[in-house]
């Protein structure tokens, strides 16, 4: 029995050693100590035995299944070593190359594009408002001579909430930031000199529209503000923020309920890639006298200008980008470029 043992234990080192992985490994410890093993078989062996031998015979048995066992948890460590040292060569860093910097982030365009208007405007003169994105039906449209069913409604009319105001009035996701205009004029009393940038909703959705877009409003009311005012303030703007003196304006006649006259202004570039060509810019126009009543001011003595332009189109114009929805993409490899 003693040289059998020995055997068993010697032909299961060999059997151990020669698995190459722990699946191998578990089917040989299965061939010596499983319950159709080896060691289970001598087991069952001594029923034939004396009480005496039975002692004797199962205290060898059992010295030999513990070295068995830590032969097996010796190739098991020597398998586990192996394969953490076969992955640690794979991932090996080398020291000697330089560190890679921690990633930088960069502001937006289109927030660029709002820092620069800001900047602009407080340069000469104009506050800077900000206000709720959550308007009622009153301030984003019936205080700006929309009342309720005007046709100019029908291209805005479009993302209310479910719920209304403490005084009963709907409430919508605001078109424009004209509701700004509305706010601060009746807080202020004139000169009101104003800009309100923010964020704005419509259904839109083209390469030059986005549901959710920018938009920036100015207002400027006094007792003697004119047309030529308007045409003074836009002019000096947009030469700051292209930075050139070759553009020109033109005032086309438009349509807008809360101004009166109204009209669209369009820039042309008179040198550069998009020389000649006119595009539109903003709309504008006098502030209408209904609207300038629903300030909280008399409209026989105080008048004044008021556009709104969108952030987006600004944006696109300076940096050269056709696509108005690569800036709500979020592709990294296109936003890198205005860091």
């Amino acid at each position: 029995m003693s040289q059998n043992l020995d055997d068993l234990i010697s032909q299961a080192g060999e059997a151990f050693a020669a698995a190459p992985d722990p699946n191998a490994l578990e089917n040989e410890k299965a061939r010596f100590l499983g319950k159709q093993g080896a060691l289970t078989a001598l087991l069952k062996g001594m029923a034939s035995l004396t009480p005496e031998q039975k002692r004797s015979e199962g205290a060898r048995i059992n010295e030999a299944k513990s070295r068995i066992e830590a032969l097996l948890n010796e190739r098991r460590q020597a398998l586990a070593d192996a394969k953490l040292a076969a992955r640690l060569a794979e991932e090996t860093i080398d020291v000697t190359l330089p560190g890679r910097g921690r990633g930088t982030g960069g502001i937006h365009p289109v927030i660029r594009t709002w820092e620069r208007i800001e900047q602009i405007f407080r340069s000469i003169g104009f506050d800077v408002a900000d206000g709720p994105e959550i308007e009622n039906d009153w301030t984003n449209f019936t205080a700006l001579n929309n009342p309720e069913n005007h046709p100019a409604r029908s291209m805005q009319d479009t993302f209310y909430v479910d719920m209304k105001d403490d005084k009963g009035l709907p409430l919508l996701l605001r078109t424009h930031t004209s509701p700004m205009q509305v706010r601060y004029a009746r807080a202020n009393r004139p000169p009101i000199k104003v800009i309100a940038p923010g964020r704005t909703y419509r259904v839109d959705s083209d390469a030059t529209h986005s549901p959710m877009f920018h938009q920036v409003e100015g207002l400027w009311i006094d007792e003697n503000i004119s047309f030529a005012d308007l045409k003074g303030v836009y002019t000096d703007f947009l030469r700051a923020f292209f930075e050139t003196d070759d553009l020109v304006l033109r005032f086309r006649p438009s349509f807008f309920p809360f101004t009166e006259p109204s009209a669209e202004i369009d820039m042309m570039f008179t040198s550069g890639p998009n020389k000649g060509r006119w595009l539109e810019i903003s709309g504008s126009g006098q502030v209408h006298p209904t609207v300038v009543r629903n300030f909280g001011l008399d409209p026989e003595r105080y008048i004044g200008f008021a556009f709104g332009s969108g952030l987006e189109r600004l944006t696109m114009l300076r940096y050269g980008v056709n696509d108005l929805r690569q800036f709500f993409e979020g592709d990294l490899r296109f936003l890198k470029q205005f860091k």
